[in-house]
């Protein structure tokens, strides 16, 4: 039997991820991720129109599969559906607390080491520094971009979320020293891609 042949239908893999991801599987969430993460920001692009947002809902979205992969009904549906299903909710959700807030943008705020530095609402700003705190949000998307998936959503909930490292761990079932051991190493990263960004621009 050639590879291909050996190979699952690739619905079938997608089941096979969200199943062991269910079982809180990493390595199934990254490949997951990996396969679907673009589509659920075209997705959430659509509804939202902005890059940054939809790039919220893409956390937000995968955050919400890590704790609920358990859900998932192969019987009533495919493993990207479910999870499309979710990423439209998401995205939703989040147009409609842009309507309520009157154009207000969530971003994030300078990284702190502790990683207990909450996020902050932005009022639009088209003055000289509401320039560069546009130019370092997207500085910022960029380099976290760059992280694993499983990093990246424990930075999101940090950060976007407003979480302690305890309350992550409680959360995400994983060890308090995972948690902080995992946003430590992230932030040593972002740090330094945020450094050579600046350094580029100046």
């Amino acid at each position: 039997m050639s590879d291909l042949a050996a190979r699952p239908e690739p619905s079938l893999q997608l089941q096979a991820w969200l199943q062991a991801v269910a079982e809180q599987d990493a390595m199934a969430f990254e490949q997951l991720y990996r396969q679907l993460a673009p589509r659920v920001h075209a997705l959430a692009l659509r509804i939202l129109r902005n890059a940054a947002c939809a790039e919220e809902v893409v956390e937000d979205c995968f955050w919400q599969i890590w704790r609920q992969a358990a859900r998932f009904d192969p019987l009533r549906g495919s493993a990207e559906a479910w999870v499309m299903t979710l990423a439209r909710s998401r995205a939703l959700d989040a147009w409609r607390a842009r309507q309520r807030s009157d154009g207000e943008l969530i971003s994030l705020d300078l990284l702190s080491e502790d990683g207990q530095t909450p996020h902050e609402v932005a009022q639009p700003d088209h003055s000289e520094q509401g320039f560069e705190s546009r130019r370092q949000h997207q500085a910022l998307h960029a380099a976290l971009a760059q992280l694993q998936p499983l990093p990246r959503q424990l930075v999101a909930l940090a950060f976007l979320r407003g979480l302690t490292h305890e309350e992550i761990a409680e959360q995400t079932g994983l060890a308090l020293g995972t948690v902080k051991s995992h946003i430590r190493r992230s932030l040593g990263l972002l740090n330094t891609a945020l450094q050579a960004s600046a350094s580029s621009t100046s």
